[in-house]
């Protein structure tokens, strides 16, 4: 166990209020754990960065990557007085000081061994050396009693996992879910999951996208073993950007190796919702990776949020020669498919309207109307266009999510309703 003391030089502030807390309601602030009514939470990880030995004992992770996962918690300061502040804030910004949000200590609780496990060939078959084998189950067992705990002492039984993108550091991950999972009213377990991106030079962003591609095998045994535990009920999923491809690699073949040993894949994994967020996926990849794979059935719903103004996917576009399905209009559907994948009743296109210049591509955290759609899709698991989700939809079928929603069409969310409905 390593215990380290981190001062984060990029603090970041707490994003502006959802519009949906704007008139002092709606934040379900009596129904969040008394052990989580706290200006300095607790925020889980995994990683597979690099471990950094730095002077006076201080470590971090870096942007290079490590053979062997590792799973931690790291503790974030919200910049307010206490917890009635915080709440206060979260309603309306006090005199545009947004609180400040600070990682703090950062405990390394496991490491796991180096991937591959040594394996050895018998009766035709590579089967994994039992020492390293048991070694390897005890550190899944170390990360699952870690987490089993916290869901005893908070009561949350549900998971909201994030998964970021391109260029962003540890400190950038951990910061941007305390935020996300702030807002949703902290009625999950927040865990991290931040691959070795970050990378510098020219060629950074190819950099980063084969760092993410090196970090899916590491995903997918974080979701199954953190699936395995008893106590967890549902794992909701927001990725952003690159990190979009990382976990829809992870979440394919998951999905793949359940029904190929003929149990649904939504049993077995405990999905609940999927976010993504600007995913920097190649459009035809998409209609591979999730329609033909039927990802979807594993999942109470998917949301896809699509900006065609988002600069970092045209970009990306251009560097690739393929469009992105983050910036994606109705032009690049074939014909009738996204009337297909409306009568399926689970993949949602949400176009993002007024998020240009420096947020074109953040939207999903800086937009105060697109992280009031995300918070609503996770409180309250509607689907877009009823009275929880005021959503209006194109004639593309595409849901169109303007710069004030849900303003004209505020949702009263009784807490008490609200609780019974998520269970």
């Amino acid at each position: 166990m390593v215990m380290v003391l981190v001062a984060c030089n990029n603090a970041i502030g707490l994003s502006q209020p959802p519009n949906l807390y704007l008139d002092g309601r709606n934040y379900p602030s009596v129904l969040v754990p008394i052990p989580l009514q706290v200006v300095e939470p607790p925020i889980f990880y995994v990683t597979d960065r690099e471990l950094l030995e730095q002077p006076e004992g201080r470590t971090r992770y870096g942007t290079e990557r490590s053979d062997s996962m590792a799973f931690g918690r790291a503790s974030v300061r919200f910049g307010a007085a206490d917890w009635d502040d915080l709440v206060q804030r979260t309603h309306v910004d006090q005199g545009g000081q947004l609180s400040r949000l600070d990682v703090m200590n950062i405990e390394e609780l496991v490491r796991f061994a180096e991937t591959p496990l040594p394996a050895v060939r018998k009766q035709g078959a590579l089967r994994v050396v039992p020492d390293a084998q048991d070694d390897y189950a005890k550190s899944i067992k170390t990360f699952q009693d870690a987490l089993r705990q916290e869901v005893i002492r908070t009561g949350n039984g549900r998971v909201l996992v994030y998964v970021h993108g391109i260029s962003n550091n540890f400190e950038d991950s951990v910061q941007t879910l305390a935020s996300l999972w702030h807002f949703t009213g902290r009625r999950s377990t927040p865990i991290s999951f931040t691959w070795p991106a970050g990378n510098g030079g020219l060629l950074r962003y190819f950099r980063d996208r084969e760092a993410g591609d090196f970090s899916v095998y590491h995903a997918k045994e974080f979701l199954r073993a953190l699936a395995e535990i008893p106590e967890i009920e549902d794992i909701d999923i927001v990725a952003h950007s690159r990190g979009t491809s990382v976990m829809t690699q992870a979440l394919r073949e998951m999905v793949i190796f359940n029904r190929g040993r003929d149990v649904p894949p939504k049993l077995a994994m405990k999905t609940g919702t999927l976010i993504l967020a600007a995913p920097d996926i190649d459009v035809g990849i998409v209609r591979q990776r999730l329609a033909a794979e039927r990802v979807s059935e594993a999942f109470e719903q998917i949301n896809i949020y699509v900006n065609p103004d988002d600069f970092a996917l045209r970009l990306s576009s251009y560097l690739t020669k393929q469009p992105r399905i983050g910036a994606a209009g109705a032009e690049d559907f074939k014909e009738g498919e996204l009337f297909e994948l409306s009568k399926e009743g689970l993949v949602h296109f949400v176009r993002v309207e007024g998020a240009a210049r420096s947020e074109s591509h953040s939207y999903f955290r800086n937009n105060p109307a697109v992280l009031s759609d995300i918070v609503l899709a996770l409180r309250t698991r509607a689907f877009p266009g009823g009275t929880l989700r005021p959503l209006e939809a194109d004639p593309d079928g595409i849901w169109r999510l303007h710069s004030s929603y849900p303003l004209e069409r505020l949702p009263d969310l009784d807490e008490s309703d609200e609780d019974n409905r998520n269970r």
